[in-house]
């Protein structure tokens, strides 16, 4: 598992041939002034999360950049799991569009996140 990944306690969860669900633990060490997560560490969830989206739809022999992500902080979030549901909803041969939530251990949606993402050939 790459090192981001870990830092941002990564957990596949599942995919149903259309959603993949993964879990992240927000650590007291992601807070703000505030004590609520810092939205730097929502967007590196939702960006791995469209990440693995998009992975889970491809075939082993490709894999996926992200180009952009627009990045919407709906709620403020707390320390815990987190769970990030994350879908495809275009795909050309060259480009992904998919669009990822991270849900708080209440059932609230605390950001959402579309991502735009390059399709390449693995090496």
């Amino acid at each position: 598992m790459p090192p981001g990944a870990q830092l941002l306690g990564r957990e596949w969860l599942s995919f149903d041939g259309e959603t993949t669900s993964i879990r992240f633990q927000a650590q007291r060490s992601f807070t703000n002034r505030h004590g609520t997560i810092q939205g730097g560490f929502l967007a590196a969830m939702l960006d791995s999360a469209t990440g693995l989206g998009a992975l889970a739809a491809l075939p082993s022999t490709q894999t996926v950049v992200t180009k952009s992500l627009n990045t919407r902080f709906l709620k403020p979030a707390i320390v815990g799991p987190i769970t990030a549901k994350a879908k495809v909803l275009s795909r050309t041969d060259r480009d992904m569009v998919v669009e990822a939530d991270l849900i708080d251990m209440q059932g609230i949606t605390v950001a959402k996140a579309t991502a735009e993402l390059r399709i390449l050939e693995r090496k």
